[in-house]
Order: C-alpha cells, then structure tokens, then sequence
C-alpha cells in the first residue's frame, strides 16, 4: 500500500512540473498572472453564492433578503479580497502565489431547519462547488481535443479551484473547515471553539505565513487527480 502510494505521489509530482513547464513556455509570466486572477474572481463568487444557495435551500433567506443570492459579481466583489489582496500578492511573489476571496455570503444558523449539521453542509457548500468545476475542467483537458495552449488555460481553471477548496477547508474561523470541525466537536471542548472563534484570524495568518506548504501535497495530488496522471480514470 506505501509503495502504491508513493509511486502515485510521484506521479503527481511529475504532473506539476510537466504542467508548470508548459504554462512557462506557452504564456509569458504576466499572462499566466493575469488569467490566473482572472480565474480566481468568478471561482470565488461561485464559492460563496453555493453558501447562500445552499443555506436557503436549508431555510435560511439571508442571503436572499441582503441581495446576494445572485452571481452578478457587483454583489459579492470586495475591495481588498477580491482586487488588491491578489493583485499585491501576484506582484509581490512574482506570481508563485495568489489568493483572494469573494465578500462572505451572510446567514443565519438560527434560521437553518437542521441546527446541528446544517452550519457545516453551508460550510461544504463552497469548496465543494470548486472541486467541481476542477473535476469539470479537469475532464475537458483529458477527454476533448483542445489545443495545448487552451489545455495550458484549462489547466490554471482547474488548480485555482482545487487551491481554493483546500485552503478553505482548513479547520480554522473564519474559513469553512471551521464549520466542518465545529459540527463535530464534542460540547466538552466548548473552550477551544471559544479559543478559535476569538484567535481565529490570528491563527489563519500565522498558518499562511508558515504552514501553508502542510496543505501543498494535497492540492497537488488534486490536481493531478483532475488533470490525469492514472490516478483516477
């Protein structure tokens, strides 16, 4: 089974870099930054329109009532996460990171008919609506003849996607991990929800900082699981 598991994972590693290569050569760098933010704005706004879309479903009208229950992205772009956080980062890391974030879907777990487990299927909602579309165009570049160049495009739609359903599923507040691991918290540990709905923002920086590469093999194994390598189909 390890060595199963390891001759994937190097499958995986040669599909990154066979990607990162090609992306190089076809596009020049701003290009690839350019499509890369590109591609995160409306993949962000599909995030959290599913939260919304999901909490009415769940019987929670806020979204609806506060007009963001729409993927006119007028409702959901914010200032700093969706225009300057990214572009600061793209120019600051030559284009090696980027990361940005729609204006979060607002809800009421009060109103939800399913108190207990609903928070979390709310919390779901968003990462799971990305690793649909990866999966989505993850099977376009296997399975339709594109050229390499839109295959190269293609590509980026489907590692921004799987970046940020990872990223978000992080067991810390505000992301939607937090749900997750709130759902499933026994009420004895009712102190360390406490710790991180108070400490969370600190706690998300202090990861970003420094362990964010904790969660780089699974976005990698990700992608490769989208785009090909034999590790799915």
């Amino acid at each position: 089974m390890s060595r199963a598991w390891a001759v994937s994972r190097r499958r995986v590693v040669v599909m990154m870099r066979i990607f990162e290569y090609h992306i190089s050569t076809t596009f020049d760098k701003s290009m690839q930054q350019l499509f890369f933010y590109l591609v995160l704005i409306p993949s962000a706004i599909i995030h959290e329109y599913m939260h919304g879309y999901v909490a009415e479903s769940l019987g929670d009208p806020t979204a609806r009532r506060a007009g963001r229950l729409t993927l006119d992205p007028r409702a959901h772009i914010d200032l700093w996460g969706t225009i300057l956080l990214p572009l600061m980062l793209i120019v600051a890391t030559g284009g090696a990171f980027a990361f940005g974030y729609a204006k979060p879907v607002p809800y009421n777990p009060n109103n939800l008919r399913d108190r207990r487990w609903g928070p979390m299927y709310v919390g779901l909602a968003g990462p799971l609506s990305n690793l649909v579309l990866a999966f989505i165009f993850g099977l376009i570049i296997r399975y339709v003849g594109v050229p390499a160049s839109v295959g190269s495009l293609l590509a980026i739609i489907v590692y921004v996607n799987v970046l940020l359903a990872v990223f978000n599923l992080v067991p810390i507040p505000p992301l939607d991990g937090s749900k997750v691991l709130f759902a499933i918290l026994p009420d004895s540990l009712w102190r360390l929800r406490q710790y991180l709905e108070q400490y969370g923002m600190y706690l998300l920086i202090i990861f970003m900082l420094f362990f964010f590469s904790l969660i780089t093999p699974i976005i990698s194994f990700l992608f490769g699981l989208f785009v090909g390598g034999g590790l799915l189909f």
